[in-house]
């Protein structure tokens, strides 16, 4: 399988105003939208990407009211090395909210809010685009089993970790991902708390060589039968980690007219 992340998709209230933050204030351009029956769904990203770069989905179900849970970290995105401050109080000349700084971050990274509260990281990379995607955070209640759904499941690669007095980081990628890919973060906090997953959160999505052939290979290694292809005819297909993360599943052409298989 390729194994590539494709995007993340969070929900949205008001998308316009989301779409006018997200090409603002990061200078995402829109790749491509769906107009479904009663929801839309529109891919963002820089407007040069790498093609493991991985987009932003923004989802609109009309008359949604929507709830953030707290197993729903964030995304993070990247500015050059030595440019964090800048970049950082370019948004707050914009009127970003400002949530937490450079300075009480140690001057490392920072955090910002879009207009719905998802949490958006800022860190430092000397490589792929300006704002581009560097990372996904989720929280997992079980850390063994996190690392064991990725590596086993996806054939994902551990690629570092963070471990402090009360909680860790673990990083988790493809085998020879670019370096413009994205990354999952698994946070794990040792208090043995529990999530609540809330509804504007909503997936992760993985490129698959075969959907069907992988989708098989995934269920040999005992991934959860949410939505299977044939369900979605043929053109996607759904599992779920052991959290209860969604992890969407695409056969992607990237030579295709339209983002959608639909």
């Amino acid at each position: 399988m390729d194994g590539t992340l494709d995007h993340t998709m969070i929900r949205v209230e008001d998308l316009e105003e989301s779409l006018d933050w997200y090409q603002t204030h990061l200078e995402y351009e829109e790749k491509d939208r769906y107009e479904g029956d009663g929801f839309t769904i529109v891919y963002l990203g820089p407007e040069e990407m790498h093609e493991e770069g991985a987009m932003l989905e923004l989802t609109h179900n009309e008359g949604a009211d929507l709830e953030l849970g707290d197993a729903w970290g964030h995304i993070a995105v990247r500015v050059p090395e030595g440019e964090l401050e800048d970049h950082y109080e370019q948004l707050m000349d914009a009127g970003v909210e400002d949530y937490r700084d450079p300075e009480s971050c140690g001057g490392r990274y920072a955090f910002v809010k879009d207009p719905d509260g998802h949490e958006i990281e800022i860190v430092q990379r000397d490589q792929g685009e300006t704002w581009s995607l560097d990372h996904t955070m989720i929280r997992v209640e079980d850390a063994d089993e996190a690392l064991g759904f990725w590596t086993r499941k996806f054939e994902y690669d551990e690629i570092g970790r963070w471990e402090s007095d009360t909680f860790a980081n673990y990083f988790v990628e493809p085998s020879d991902a670019a370096d413009e890919a994205m990354s999952v973060e698994l946070t794990y906090n040792y208090d043995g708390r529990s999530y609540d997953l809330g509804d504007a959160w909503g997936h992760l999505c993985v490129r698959m060589d075969d959907l069907e052939e992988d989708w098989d290979q995934l269920l040999v290694r005992e991934a959860e039968d949410y939505r299977d292809p044939e369900s979605n005819d043929n053109m996607y297909a759904f599992t779920k980690d052991q959290d209860g993360h969604e992890i969407e599943l695409i056969e992607r052409d990237l030579e295709a007219d339209s983002l959608f298989p639909f």
